[in-house]
């Protein structure tokens, strides 16, 4: 299949182009930005003029609810979901029903993703069996059968011994370990950012001390083994000024926030809107500051969507009960939009966030527009803005805090391997 998106603005992050050009595509694989080589033949022609052609987003943090929990969300539901955010690549943590700690467990899910034809996934394996935190799972054996990386998902590493052992192992062979900073006995029955909000609504607390207890532990480790760690969802402004202080010291550590994170805090929670709830929770306004301010510097790598589909029924009951949780593929590219036009970020650096700099936390050749490179392509209108509804979105769970707001900037096409897997 030979395609030409013609007439775009060309933004690739990696190489700071951003240009209006023409993009060649053939046998999955881009033949050509400008120019079209001599005897290219298009079967098909995307006028792309006031559109953007950017890399395909690459999301770290997106639960696909499968397999065990189908009830929330399918493999087929929310990758088409990715695609119509413009994602073309996504990693998934391991807690699903059963987690994902045999080999078996991790090719079937590959290989119903590969049938589905439409964004590429990368298992994250779990650290330990059953996400119990006390035995290390097979690492290697996982990794043969396609994880990227090694995980608890959102379930606490109580022991720190075993954190130890896990990062020694992983630091040995080369493995990368993803770890999300919350103490388990601070967190435990929390619901809300320990703040006034909370207070006054009467809402059982999660103090900001239980992201960076976990987070000083697990950078002193990380700094004994040398190990390859990455930092999930950061939400307070501690650890945020805690990793640039690791990163100043010359730690090899990479950071993550979650894009409602950017935007929202625990005053949205308004009165008990269980579409706010959220793990970690929405923070106060100074810590929303300093997260945007340290993804703005570099402290902070990556923004993912923190894609957590939830049913209906999870969600209309009281705040404390409710299911923590948000749909995010779909959101990813305009809640990141937002944030670069808010505070001065140019188109690129803005979309480094969301494609190169996640393909370096994986470890693979993505987030980038060039010849040779694999045409995994999102095609977007910066100047449409949508409102956000619930017949909008394509995710199975269609609860976001997000409902009613109008955001900037609509996927037209998504491309994976050349072909258009969304359109629009």
């Amino acid at each position: 299949m030979r395609i030409e998106i013609r007439g775009g603005r060309v933004v690739d992050p990696a190489s700071r182009t951003d240009r209006t050009a023409t993009v060649c595509i053939e046998d999955g694989r881009i033949v050509a930005v400008g120019a079209a080589p001599e005897g290219f033949r298009a079967d098909r022609t995307i006028a792309a003029s006031g559109l953007v052609v950017a890399p395909g987003l690459v999301d770290l943090n997106a639960r696909l609810r499968e397999p065990g929990l189908e009830h929330k969300a399918t493999l087929d539901s929310e990758l088409r979901a990715a695609v119509a955010g413009g994602v073309t690549r996504l990693a998934c943590p391991p807690d699903t029903d059963p987690p994902l700690d045999e080999p078996g467990l991790v090719e079937m899910l590959r290989e119903r993703a590969r049938h589905a034809r439409r964004a590429h996934v990368h298992p994250v394996g779990a650290l330990t069996v059953g996400l119990a935190g006390t035995t290390l799972t097979e690492m290697g054996e996982l990794a043969d059968a396609g994880c990227i990386a090694y995980s608890q998902g959102d379930v606490p590493l109580a022991d720190t011994q075993v954190m130890l052992r896990a990062m020694q192992y992983a630091a040995t062979f080369g493995h990368r370990v993803w770890l999300r900073p919350h103490d388990a006995h601070l967190t435990r029955g929390g619901v809300a950012h320990d703040g006034e909000i909370a207070t006054r609504l009467g809402l059982p607390a999660v103090p900001s001390c239980a992201e960076t207890v976990a987070l000083g532990t697990i950078l002193a480790l990380a700094r004994e083994t040398g190990v390859r760690l990455h930092l999930q969802r950061l939400s307070t402004a501690e650890g945020v000024a805690m990793v640039r202080e690791a990163k100043r010291s010359g730690m090899a550590v990479t950071a993550e926030v979650a894009a409602h994170h950017l935007h929202l805090c625990d005053m949205d929670i308004g009165w008990f809107d269980a579409q706010a709830r959220l793990d970690p929770p929405l923070r106060g306004t100074r810590d929303r500051a300093a997260l945007r301010a340290g993804l703005a510097d570099g402290t902070i790598d990556v923004v993912s969507s923190d894609h957590a589909p939830v049913d209906d029924d999870a969600k209309l009951v009281p705040f404390g009960e409710a299911e923590p949780g948000a749909t995010g593929l779909e959101l990813l590219l305009s809640l990141t939009l937002k944030w670069g036009a808010e505070d001065g970020i140019g188109l690129a650096d803005a979309l480094a966030r969301v494609t190169v700099s996640p393909a370096a936390v994986l470890g693979v050749d993505a987030g980038v527009i060039g010849v040779g490179a694999a045409a995994d392509l999102c095609v977007f209108d910066p100047a449409v803005h949508w409102r956000v509804e619930r017949r909008a979105l394509a995710s199975q769970g269609r609860n976001t805090p997000f409902l009613g707001h109008e955001l900037p900037g609509r996927v037209r096409y998504t491309l994976v391997g050349g072909l258009v897997v969304h359109e629009a």
